[in-house]
């Protein structure tokens, strides 16, 4: 797992943080709080996990309380590496503006429901299997 930021910024907002989460079908990539310039680092590491993975790529947003050109930027990256079209879960209304200016919301699927890190492929299409397991390779990435 991946987590970066202070435990507190001066300001008392939320810190930033980046986890890869690799399941068997897919690869997810949880934001939190603050995505600006602090997470560039950790962003350019699960860029590259996410990368290496092979699969598809889906970002929950959720929980992102803010976020500037380096989130932008990341999210530009991942849509351009990743084998199939980037999902996007839940993004905030800030995230969706963001998406839309900068006309990145072109190249990734919005998605309102969580579709589970491997019940579903992004595609929508599902396998069958429910069994709530990760399977094979399941699991954060260190």
């Amino acid at each position: 797992m991946r987590v970066a930021g202070p435990e507190q910024t001066q300001d008392g907002s939320e810190p930033g943080s980046v986890h890869v989460i690799l399941g068997s079908r897919k690869t997810r990539v949880v934001l939190t709080g603050e995505v600006d310039a602090e997470l560039g680092h950790e962003l350019l590491e699960a860029s590259a996990d996410a990368e290496a993975s092979g699969l598809p790529v889906e970002v929950d947003v959720r929980n992102v309380t803010f976020m500037d050109s380096t989130g932008v930027a990341f999210l530009a990256r991942l849509a351009s590496r990743s084998p199939s079209k980037l999902v996007l879960i839940r993004p905030p209304d800030l995230v969706r503006f963001l998406i839309q200016v900068t006309s990145i919301s072109q190249v990734l699927r919005v998605v309102e429901d969580d579709p589970g890190i491997d019940h579903t492929l992004p595609d929508g299409s599902d396998d069958g299997s429910d069994d709530g397991s990760d399977g094979p390779g399941g699991g954060l990435v260190a």
